[in-house]
């Protein structure tokens, strides 16, 4: 696939390390020579500088014959333009826009193709802040992703000591838990991954990765780990786009102090917040963290644009007495040090949203694609079509399916009485589903939405040619 993606910075860059590992056609496209320079020598990709936004540049950059372009730079201005100009100059099928300003956002009319002409608009900042209030709902867990429009959660926690399981072999599950059907996808043994089976013991430490019907995640959590005491009380580090999003999606259900450097910030912030507390200050003065019992706080979350005040805060939060801290880090390097280290949750901000596009490239019907374990492993949500002589794996019991070593199905969520042949979406107001954990002898129908976990990303473009049709059934 030819994908020119325009904007070399962490979002740009990740997507592009991320599809150049694919065998993809990549271009990338930015005002700044030496961002590519360092990118061309990283990796297999071509180069265009110039502004995203000009024509002459994005037939440079080969637009005209494009099937996909990311429109990531840090202007939503550019990132519109660049979506209308190859929808009307080059009629690129696929075109996806990086918006951050929620003035944009809150009327999604303007993105239609009669007008801007955006197929995908993309949140980096909302995406990244429901990603950490999952963590807050779920303060066991380092990941909660959502598939099947929220019908089908996967979970990674990390078993403790005096867990339940922790000891057991995997094949227990059942009869700790005769009424929850749940089962585990991977165990990430001191960054090792293992591929689960019933004799498989769960030992202390391990990162384990289970899928579970949505409303039975917490009693399916409570066999893996002990559980922690819901969060009531937390401080953000930082009132930037993030951190006001964050402030605003909290705190009408929990207390809510900010910290923000810049006083001219602080005072719209506490403007636009409600009971949240607004603090003028800098998020590594100890001092202040002292003064507004950072140690009382069940969680203290950094989320600046500086990396280093960000793990600096945290690491501050976490010694003085905060319950866990969770930082956002962008450089990747930063984020696999630290992660489960005395900062209890790393965030990559990159990761977070890349599977929002990865989606959009993975070949078959693709509805969702998470990015698990800063990128070395995915989670994808793959809808089967055909019928037994035209799919690998429509029709068959999934000890049938030559899945590579490495990929599981997790669950299948399957909608009980549809028309026949007609294709039905799953989103957040479908009722009618049945949530149905894979086993052995589970037989997959056509239109199943199934839930894949790939320990190794290598692996993906097998999974993903099991799931395409043959011609012959087109």
């Amino acid at each position: 696939m030819k994908i020119l993606i325009l904007g070399a910075g962490q979002v740009g860059s990740s997507v592009a390390e991320s599809l150049c590992s694919e065998a993809n056609d990549i271009t990338v496209v930015d005002n700044d020579a030496s961002r590519l320079k360092l990118l061309q020598d990283r990796l297999d990709l071509r180069t265009i500088v110039g502004n995203a936004a000009h024509p002459a540049v994005l037939t440079k950059a080969g637009a005209a014959d494009a099937d996909m372009i990311f429109a990531v730079t840090r202007s939503d201005e550019t990132n519109l333009v660049a979506c209308k100009l190859a929808a009307k100059l080059f009629n690129t099928p696929t075109r996806i826009a990086r918006i951050r300003a929620a003035d944009y956002l809150a009327h999604p009319e303007i993105f239609s193709d009669d007008a801007l002409a955006v197929d995908h608009a993309i949140c980096p900042e909302q995406i990244i802040t429901d990603y950490i209030v999952k963590l807050i709902e779920f303060p066991e867990a380092l990941q909660v992703l959502e598939f099947a429009g929220g019908k089908v959660s996967l979970v990674a926690v990390r078993a403790f000591h005096g867990g339940p399981m922790v000891g057991h072999e995997l094949m227990e599950i059942r009869r700790h838990m005769p009424n929850i059907e749940t089962r585990v996808a991977a165990i990430f043994r001191q960054d090792t991954p293992i591929v689960p089976e019933g004799h498989t013991v769960i030992e202390a430490g391990d990162e384990v990765f289970f899928i579970a019907a949505t409303e039975n995640i917490r009693g399916a959590m409570r066999e893996l780990r002990r559980m922690d005491k819901p969060i009531r009380r937390v401080m953000i580090g930082g009132g930037g786009n993030i951190g006001r999003r964050l402030a605003l999606a909290l705190e009408a259900n929990y207390q809510v102090k900010v910290i923000e450097h810049s006083k001219a910030n602080a005072e719209r912030l506490a403007s636009e917040l409600g009971r949240a507390l607004v603090l003028a200050g800098d998020v590594t003065d100890e001092e202040l963290l002292e003064t507004e019992n950072v140690g009382d706080m069940d969680l203290y979350c950094a989320v600046t644009n500086d990396d280093e005040n960000n793990i600096m805060s945290a690491l501050l939060a976490k010694r003085m007495g905060a319950r866990k801290v969770v930082a956002l880090i962008n450089r990747a390097a930063y984020v696999n040090l630290l992660q489960a280290g005395q900062i209890d949750i790393a965030i990559s901000p990159a990761q977070a949203v890349i599977g929002t596009l990865l989606a959009r490239v993975r070949r078959g019907d693709c509805v969702a694609v998470h990015s698990l374990r800063r990128g070395a492993a995915e989670a994808l949500e793959l809808i089967a079509h055909g019928d037994y002589k035209s799919s690998r794996v429509v029709g068959r019991r999934i000890e049938e399916i030559n899945l590579p070593k490495g990929a599981t199905i997790g669950a299948i969520v399957r909608r009980p009485e549809r028309p026949v042949g007609a294709h039905v979406e799953l989103d957040a107001s479908t009722r009618d589903v049945n949530v149905i954990i894979a086993h052995h002898d589970t037989v997959i129908e056509s239109d199943d939405h199934v839930i894949v976990f790939v320990v190794n990303k290598g692996i993906v473009s097998k999974v993903e040619r099991l799931f395409q049709v043959d011609v012959g059934f087109l």
